[in-house]
């Protein structure tokens, strides 16, 4: 089940296996220095791809009823949240959950149909779920409400489904996903949190250094969290 240990510890124990979840010191678009980085462009086969479906599937069936807003389309903003959303919505599929899906383009394209938006055009009035990697400041969903506005469709985000929630401050004094809920009403779920990645590191006996980087996590967490 979404949001128990053993859910997230699976979850953290396959990033690190995909490379997806690394340790270290890296440089985020906030100008901030991270202990850790999170990069779902390290999911290269078919079998990964299968499993993390798996895994969000399983954490937005575990939401429905606290979302407790129906919605029939996922959203996954380019370029990361493509394969995420395709894997998602697949898995959901099989399970008798049959969402449309929708992505959006980088650049707007002179040939062709053009269009902004790939795979389901939202019609006005439909809710809509984003699919997402990670946020730390929610310039993604913001892209997406833009893009919605720009397009002048009239339909509602409704919730965010990230695999990590970073825990850390958004342009204001509130987290990011925090913020995201509080500006636009929208529910974030994820499937591990930055104090989940705390406690895995801590009971790892499988990553070297494992303790120490869960150090460093914690004194990251008390400068940029909340």
């Amino acid at each position: 089940m979404a949001g128990n240990r053993v859910f997230y510890s699976q979850f953290l124990e396959f990033m690190v296996n995909c490379g997806a979840l690394l340790f270290g010191e890296f440089k985020l678009k906030s100008g901030r220095k991270s202990p850790y980085f999170i990069n779902t462009g390290e999911y290269k086969t078919g079998e990964q791809l299968s499993k993390l479906g798996d895994f969000y599937a399983e954490l937005i069936k575990n939401s429905l009823d606290i979302a407790n807003e129906e919605f029939t389309v996922l959203f996954g903003p380019a370029y990361k949240g493509i394969p995420l959303v395709t894997a998602a919505a697949s898995k959901l599929a099989e399970q008798g959950l049959n969402y449309k899906v929708s992505f959006d383009r980088k650049e707007r394209k002179g040939h062709g149909e053009g269009s902004m938006i790939l795979g389901y055009l939202p019609n006005n009035g439909e809710r809509i779920a984003i699919v997402e990697d990670v946020t730390t400041a929610g310039t993604s969903v913001r892209e997406v409400m833009t893009l919605l506005t720009e397009l002048k469709i009239d339909a509602k985000v409704v919730a965010l489904y990230i695999s990590v929630d970073r825990m850390e401050k958004g342009t204001c004094a509130l987290t990011a996903t925090k913020q995201i809920e509080q500006e636009y009403g929208i529910k974030v779920f994820s499937i591990a949190k930055a104090i989940d990645i705390i406690d895995y590191l801590e009971n790892c006996s499988s990553i070297e250094n494992a303790k120490e980087y869960a150090k460093n996590m914690r004194k990251y967490l008390a400068e940029y969290g909340v």
